[in-house]
């Protein structure tokens, strides 16, 4: 119940709770909270007995916990793997996919022939070594222009 509260924070709880109700009236502090915890847990489970009962035979092994979807996946989908996902998730290195894909993003990946591919269509100047960039391009022909569609801007 208390999984999620540390040693130190539980420490602090008691050194709190004895300042505020102070030693003699702790204990039935105490008595009066696990009282009040055991009501709601039976009530809890009258509710749930009464929901299997009005379920039916059919829900006789329903389990509230299986209403999670991440537990409902893991009990259903992940335990008896009736699709493969397991060889499916053992069948990718996902490392090692980042890896070749992070590398053709930046434009060092190669091909199977040595040829490395670049996302710009730039080529280096011969004569000064430097990338047409800079440089105005000519617009294009007429026949060279895709079809203007009026209806698809």
């Amino acid at each position: 119940m208390f999984f999620d509260i540390g040693p130190l924070e539980l420490v602090a709880l008691v050194i709190l709770a004895v300042l505020i109700f102070g030693p003699d009236k702790l204990p039935k502090v105490i008595q009066d909270v696990t009282g009040f915890i055991r009501k709601v847990r039976q009530f809890s489970d009258s509710a749930k007995e009464d929901i299997r009962s009005e379920l039916g035979p059919e829900f006789k092994d329903f389990e509230f916990d299986d209403l999670n979807p991440k537990n409902f996946v893991r009990k259903h989908v992940l335990e008896k793997d009736e699709y493969g996902l397991q060889d499916l998730r053992n069948g990718f290195d996902m490392k090692q996919e980042m890896a070749e894909v992070t590398e053709a993003v930046r434009g060092n990946g190669s091909n199977a022939g040595g040829v490395r591919h670049s996302l710009t269509k730039d080529t280096p100047d011969a004569a000064s070594g430097t990338s047409d960039r800079l440089t105005k391009r000519e617009t294009p022909a007429a026949q060279d222009r895709p079809p203007f569609d009026a209806d698809a801007t």
